[in-house]
């Protein structure tokens, strides 16, 4: 469950890194013929660190196997 745990939390911590990168590059996002606007990035940024956090500190709380 560990090990879960620490992946869980690497693949928000990356994921995070894309959307932060994102809003600081400005880069465009268009989905068919709509343009996707910037705060979604912001809002992603949160919630996915938010679960990167989560994840890390429930590996760190759980045994080493």
């Amino acid at each position: 469950m560990r090990r879960y745990a620490l992946v869980s939390g690497a693949v928000f911590a990356l994921v995070a890194i894309a959307q932060l990168a994102r809003l600081l590059f400005r880069w465009p996002l268009q989905v068919a013929s709509m343009n996707v606007p910037l705060w979604p990035s912001a809002f992603a940024v949160v919630i996915a660190g938010a679960l990167a956090m989560w994840g890390f500190r429930t590996a760190s709380t759980l045994p080493h196997s």
